[in-house]
């Protein structure tokens, strides 16, 4: 297995997510590279000390439940997003980055995206980012 399909995914138990069969092996567990991107980035913030687990399934929880109250359709393809969001919040409300500090990278990796050759990896350049 892969580590896009769960390899080295583990569950609460300590027991690998693929081995529990919760993931099956024709089914990747992202659908995006930057599913999994937001996925790991979560995973090292939390092992760096910024959030408890618990703090992260109430952030994770609230995002989830906004998107109900706004009349969002769970189509299946929204849960990275909800989880993107809620990474965000907690990095807001933790201190580790400013809202809108969050808002200006977005941006410049928009820019960074607009200007790349499809295909080529996307670089992040001081110019990127808007004055």
């Amino acid at each position: 297995m892969t580590a896009a399909n769960g390899e080295g995914v583990t569950a609460a138990n300590g027991e690998g997510v693929a081995a529990q069969g919760l993931l099956r092996d024709d089914t990747p567990a992202f659908r995006e590279p930057w599913e999994a991107h937001a996925f790991a980035l979560a995973v090292k913030l939390h092992e760096r000390g910024l959030f408890t687990w618990r703090e992260w399934a109430d952030a994770l929880a609230e995002q989830i439940a906004a998107a109900k109250a706004r009349g969002e359709a769970d189509r299946g393809d929204t849960y990275y997003h909800h989880w993107l969001a809620a990474l965000e919040a907690l990095v807001a409300k933790k201190g580790a980055a400013s809202l809108a500090e969050l808002q200006r990278t977005a941006l410049a990796w928009d820019h960074a995206a607009d200007r790349t050759p499809h295909g080529q990896p996307i670089e992040l350049k001081p110019e990127d980012f808007p004055s």
